[in-house]
C-alpha cells in the first residue's frame, strides 16, 4: 500500500511553497495516521503509517474500520476507476490523543488526501470532493487558494476547530505542485481526560469489581446507551444488540483511547467488551 507523503513543518518547508501559487488551508486535527485501500473483492484493507494490516485490524483502529466499511461507496469507486486497487486513501483515525474533540460528533475518519498510480497524489480542491463522493468526511477547508506570497506562517492566527470548542491544533498547507506544510498551534495541548466521563456512573464500585468492569460501569453508562440509540434511530435503523454493542463500545474507545491503548495496562480488552455486552443486554432487558 502507497505510504504516507512526508509532510514537513512550514519552518522546514521548501520555500516555494511560499512564494508562488496559491495555497489550500485545511484544519490539521490531533488524528493517529491510517489509510486504507479497496481490494478488487469488495474488502478494505486498512494500516497506519508504518503498517498493512492484514485481515484482523488491530483494537485500537477497529472504531475507524467499522465507519469506514459501513459509509464507504464502493459502487461510486468502482465506476470512478477501473482498478480500484490503484487507489489508496489517507487520513486520520479520530480518537483520543492529547485534544478531546466533541466524540458525539466527530466522525471517525478524516481524509486528507487521495492517490492514484495514474495521477499521483490528487489535487487539494479535488480531495475534498472525492471523499463525500464516496460517504466520508474530509478535513475541514478553512481556506482555499490563498495567495501564497501573501501567507505568513509566523502572523497566521489560528481559527476555531470544527471538531471541538476550541482552536485547531494546527494547519495543512498545500498547493497545486504537491508541496505542503504542516502548522503546529503552539496554544493546543492536552486537555483533561475526566472532561468526557459521564455524570451517572452507577454509583459506587463492588468491591470485587475489576478494573475493566469498573471502566465499563464508568463510561457505559444508561446516557451513553440512549445517545448511541438516538443516532441509530435517526439513520433508520433498528436498535439492536450487536449494533448498540459495537458501537457503544466504539464510543468509549474513541473518547477514553488514551487510557485504553496509552501503555498503562490495567484495562483488559477482552474484559473490557465481556462488561459492556453484559451493560447491554441490560439496558436493551431494562428499555424493553
Amino acid at each position: 500500500m502507497k505510504e504516507f507523503l512526508p509532510c514537513p513543518s512550514a519552518a522546514e518547508a521548501p520555500s516555494a511553497l511560499f512564494e508562488r501559487g496559491h495555497l489550500w488551508l485545511h484544519e490539521l486535527v490531533d488524528g493517529a495516521p491510517v489509510r486504507f485501500q479497496a481490494r478488487a473483492d469488495g474488502r478494505l484493507q486498512f494500516g497506519d503509517a508504518v503498517r498493512t494490516f492484514g485481515e484482523d485490524v488491530p483494537p485500537a483502529y477497529a472504531h475507524v474500520a467499522r465507519h469506514v466499511r459501513e459509509r464507504f461507496d464502493r459502487g461510486a469507486l468502482r465506476e470512478a476507476v477501473d482498478d480500484v486497487e490503484s487507489v489508496v486513501f489517507f487520513g486520520y483515525a479520530m480518537h483520543r490523543r492529547g485534544v478531546d474533540y466533541d466524540w458525539e460528533t466527530t466522525p471517525s475518519f478524516l481524509g486528507s488526501d487521495v492517490w492514484s498510480d495514474s495521477s499521483e497524489y490528487l489535487l487539494p480542491d479535488r480531495v475534498e470532493k472525492i471523499y463525500r463522493r464516496l460517504g466520508l468526511d474530509p478535513l475541514p477547508t478553512l481556506a482555499a487558494e490563498v495567495r501564497a506570497a501573501d501567507f505568513d506562517p509566523d502572523s497566521y492566527a489560528f481559527p476555531e476547530s470544527a471538531w471541538y470548542d476550541g482552536p485547531v491544533a494546527g494547519v495543512l498547507l498545500r498547493n497545486k505542485t504537491g508541496l505542503r506544510a504542516s502548522l503546529d498551534n503552539p496554544a493546543v495541548g492536552d486537555t483533561d481526560s475526566e472532561r468526557t466521563a459521564l455524570a451517572d456512573s452507577d454509583g459506587e464500585a463492588p468491591a470485587a469489581e475489576s478494573p475493566a468492569e469498573a471502566f465499563a460501569r464508568r463510561y457505559a453508562t444508561p446516557a451513553r446507551f440512549e445517545a448511541v440509540a438516538e443516532r441509530v434511530r435517526a439513520e433508520g435503523r433498528p436498535v439492536t444488540f450487536d449494533t448498540l454493542y459495537e458501537r457503544t463500545v466504539a464510543a468509549i474507545t474513541r473518547a477514553h483511547h488514551d487510557h485504553l491503548f496509552g501503555g498503562r495496562g490495567e484495562v483488559d480488552l477482552r474484559a473490557f467488551r465481556s462488561a459492556v455486552a453484559e451493560r447491554t443486554q441490560s439496558y436493551l432487558a431494562d428499555r424493553d
